[in-house]
Parts: C-alpha cells; structure tokens; sequence
C-alpha cells in the first residue's frame, strides 16, 4: 500500500486517525527529547533550545488536533493508543543507535562530540522525511475538508531543515555524503514503521 493510500485510508476512520495523530505526536515528543539529551551541560546553542521547544509544541499541537475527533480518545502514549506501537517506538531508537555506530566509525568522536552529531545527522534525517511526509497528509486532509491542519508543523519543519544544513557545514566540508548514508539508514526504518502501520490498518474492518 503506497503512502498515500495508507494515510486516506486511516483519515477515514475517527479512531485511527486519532491514533495516527497520536503516533505522530509520539514521535515529535520523542524527538523533542532526542534533541535534549543531545544537550551540551553548558554550550548548548539557541538553535538546539528552539528545535527542542518547536518539536515539543508540535508534539502538543498534534495531540490537541485529536480534540477535534473526540476527546476521549488517545489521551496517553499507552501502546493501545498508537499505531504500530512496536515499531513506532523502535523507528528513532534504532535511527539513534545505528546512526551513532556509523558516526563513531566515520568520525573519530568523544562521548559529547558524538552526542552533538547524532543530534546533527539524525535530525536532519527526521527533518527531510517531515519535509515529506506532512505536506502529503495535509493535502489528504484538504481534500477531505478535515478540521485537522498541521500546516504551521510543515513551514516549522522546512525551517528546521534549513538550520540542520548550516549547523551540518559548520561540523564537516563533506557532511553530504555522511548525511546521504545516514538517509538510507532512516529509509529502512521508516518502510519498516509504515509497513507495520499499513499492516495494522488493513486488518481494520472499515464495513
């Protein structure tokens, strides 16, 4: 099932949707913390301070968008309220770990070095596939008139983005091609999470 399939499929069902959006909201939180424990003790930067404050509000921003289908549903990150909760909790964990084994093999790293550039590189990872992956949910819920928006999430998103790409050419000349593997780290992880999703969804009965 193609991405977009998957995503018309689950906005059509109130209760899937809202574990869509809490899964989303799951990840944005896990980031959010991702980026603090990143943290330098004492030189953390202001652009570090900002992703960590924006991934949490649109860790927020997602949950309250469930409001708006009912506000009893999804109320925890209890796996019974996320899709694919296994690899939905698995996806960042391990985008961390291989992405830091990478690193470490590439760039000869202390333990706060490596910290700052599994920030760096698994961020800019995650912001590259929000780049993708909210505008086609937007246009899905578009279409269907839906009260749910996540349009101040994608302009955020392609800030981020932006600031990810200075920070990384300030860290090394030939960030690029490190990044390039990095993706195709997170592009495995992510087909497995979306499987696991799509499988999920095809077993609901939507008669």
């Amino acid at each position: 099932m193609e991405f977009h399939q998957l995503l018309e499929k689950i906005v059509q069902d109130g209760g899937t949707h809202a574990k869509w959006l809490n899964t989303l909201s799951f990840m944005e939180n896990a980031g959010a913390r991702k980026i603090s424990k990143c943290e330098h003790p004492v030189s953390v930067t202001l652009i570090q301070l900002k992703h960590a404050a924006e991934e949490h509000r649109h860790a927020y921003y997602l949950k309250k968008q469930i409001l708006k289908i009912d506000p009893e549903l999804c109320k925890t990150y209890e796996a019974n309220e996320l899709l694919a909760p296994v690899a939905t909790r698995q996806y960042l964990h391990s985008l961390d770990v291989k992405a830091c084994r990478y690193l470490q093999t590439v760039f000869n790293l202390n333990k706060e070095e490596l910290k700052y550039a599994a920030y760096l590189f698994v961020t800019y990872a995650i912001e590259v596939r929000a780049d993708e992956l909210y505008p086609v949910y937007q246009d899905i819920l578009t279409k269907e008139s839906s009260k749910i928006m996540v349009k101040s999430i994608i302009l955020e998103e392609e800030g981020h983005l932006e600031e990810m790409i200075n920070q990384l050419n300030e860290f090394s000349p030939d960030w690029n091609q490190h990044a390039e593997n990095i993706l195709t780290i997170e592009k495995e992880l992510h087909d497995q999470w979306i499987n696991a999703i799509a499988e999920e969804v095809s077993q609901l009965d939507y008669a």
